[in-house]
């Protein structure tokens, strides 16, 4: 923990200064960047950060990726950024991946990096590694005189977008689906698909700033590892850890928005009033309460949230907050091995939907549902879930996105599709629209 200076810096427009940030930062190899868009978070630590340069960094399959990553933390005790791969799931219990799977990311990376830059109330804190600690206020003054993204174009050539699972295949199989509900299988799973690009070339940031700009979500990330991006405009939180406390936010129940104000409240007030959207959501609840409760304090699981409604650019959303509290000397890794994936992306029992889901869909998730963030020297961390996300290789010109929504006894397989391309909506519009 000793081995970061921290060096504060004034700035009066974090809006331009977090372009010219971003901007600035696209010369590194390895890029982690996480933005809270301005959205009041009671459990968030800053506006924005973001992790360039590399000291050391992890790269694994799943196999013993959670063994990995909790000696990688014990030995490097600093902070690390990165993510955590749907797939990992196959670490955890007898399950497997033998989807395709065109994005072809690793399953676990995480890196510490050299320099750390970190906004927050109108300040912005430079926390470089000692050896480049002389370089924080030079830095400083490059990211003031570059300039900004606005403009750019996304992509040389027309971006032509293709489904993994057709229409009437989608149908099909949300109706298999529908049969383990009602011979009680699962009560519920979270069914996905994907679109995707072959051959395609894009520019990854002012991509992820356009995005952005249409979402503005409260756990938005760009990640950049070599030729491989994440461009994502995620608005659920996976898991929080502050000090002993734990807190997941998941969601389930999602409505789009209206122009027209009176409209827009009355759509806001059908989700809340809608009782699919609510047991879905309260299922869910229910797992992440049991998944919270394998490493919580005995009797400390808290709903301090149940089926709120919150508003975004693009969608109203259904978000729960469940919290709990847990030893002090508790692996911060085992934390999130007893909870991972997010039960919001599984289903309920979750093993039991993750199971069918491998079957019926029609592709490998890889970082699709899984999550990014960070760790920070004393164990705390913070996770998204990879929602509303873009991924991207450079090298092999693949681009692709997936949407998912849940399935229970009440759904309409048409409901659920338009769902889907609801959600699908900004990430298309970006692509195809540039």
């Amino acid at each position: 923990y000793l081995l970061r200076r921290t060096q504060t810096f004034t700035i009066f427009d974090p809006v331009t200064f977090k372009e010219k940030l971003l901007t600035w930062a696209q010369q590194f190899a390895d890029i982690a960047w996480l933005d809270g868009n301005g959205h009041e978070d009671r459990f968030g630590s800053f506006e924005a950060i973001l992790a360039v340069g590399t000291a050391s960094a992890l790269t694994s399959d799943y196999q013993d990726a959670f063994q990995k990553l909790r000696t990688y933390r014990e030995r490097t005790k600093d902070w690390i950024f990165g993510y955590l791969s749907y797939d990992l799931k196959n670490d955890l219990e007898d399950l497997s991946s033998a989807n395709p799977d065109g994005a072809n990311f690793p399953e676990i990376r995480f890196f510490q990096p050299r320099k750390i830059i970190r906004i927050r109330q109108g300040q912005v804190d430079f926390l470089y590694l000692e050896g480049n600690a002389r370089e924080a206020e030079g830095d400083f003054k490059k990211i003031a005189r570059t300039a900004g993204q606005h403009g750019r174009g996304i992509s040389e050539s027309k971006v032509r977008i293709r489904l993994r699972t057709f229409k009437d295949e989608y149908f099909r199989r949300v109706q298999e689906l529908l049969g383990h509900i009602q011979r009680g299988d699962i009560y519920e799973a979270n069914y996905c698909q994907e679109f995707y690009a072959e051959d395609t070339e894009i520019d990854a940031l002012a991509t992820y700033l356009q995005l952005n700009n249409i979402s503005k979500a409260p756990f938005a990330a760009f990640l950049k590892f070599g030729s491989q991006y994440l461009l994502s405009t995620s608005p659920e939180r996976y898991l929080r850890k502050q000090g002993t406390k734990i807190i997941s936010q998941p969601i389930k129940g999602t409505a789009k928005r209206s122009k027209d104000p009176q409209i827009d409240a009355d759509l806001r007030k059908a989700l809340q009033a809608d009782p699919k959207e609510r047991s879905e959501n309260v299922m869910i609840v229910d797992l992440v309460r049991n998944d919270l409760s394998i490493s919580a304090v005995q009797g400390s699981v808290e709903v301090e949230e149940l089926c709120e409604v919150y508003t975004f650019d693009q969608v109203h959303q259904m978000i729960s907050t469940v919290t709990a509290l847990v030893a002090a000397d508790t692996d911060p890794v085992e934390i999130i091995q007893q909870t991972f994936p997010m039960g919001s992306m599984t289903g309920a029992p979750k093993i039991s939907a993750m199971k069918i889901i491998e079957k019926l869909e029609g592709f490998k998730r890889g970082l699709y549902s899984g999550a990014v963030g960070y760790f920070t020297p004393e164990g705390d961390f913070d996770f998204n879930v990879v929602i509303r996300s873009i991924l991207y290789d450079a090298s092999s010109k693949y681009v692709s996105y997936a949407v998912g929504s849940a399935i229970t006894a009440k759904s309409n397989p048409q409901a659920e599709y338009e769902e889907c391309l609801l959600k699908a909506k900004a990430m298309r519009e970006v692509l195809e629209n540039h």
